[in-house]
């Protein structure tokens, strides 16, 4: 896969190549930054209809159970088996042949394979 910018088309196809597999996402919001080890079973996409900024028109899912970053080394399960990112149609997807990039105006996200 080609490294730099990508097309939604090219990042949900990579993305797609790592389903069934163990991966490391960050999300940074604001000045919250969050991480979370997902074993990705699934990808899917989600449509929505939302009246204001807060739901997101557009949303990846990504499924799999996993477990979220709460201090430093330490983790809990998440709450359900699906991490959703919201899309939005001016997002920027990068590649840099290691990590999957997500920018959005709410905030950016990285999503890691994590060993084979």
């Amino acid at each position: 896969m080609k490294k730099g910018s990508l097309t939604i088309e090219e990042f949900n196809e990579l993305l797609r190549e790592w389903s069934g597999k163990r991966v490391k996402v960050v999300k940074h919001e604001l000045e919250d930054r969050d991480e979370t080890l997902i074993n990705l079973d699934a990808i899917s996409y989600e449509n929505g209809s939302s009246i204001d900024d807060y739901e997101p028109r557009h949303s990846l899912q990504l499924n799999g159970a996993g477990m979220i970053e709460t201090t430093e080394d330490n983790y809990e399960q998440l709450p359900s088996d699906e991490f959703e990112i919201p899309l939005e149609e001016d997002a920027a997807y990068q590649f840099d042949g290691e990590k999957l990039a997500l920018e959005t105006s709410r905030g950016n996200y990285t999503i890691e394979l994590l060993g084979e």
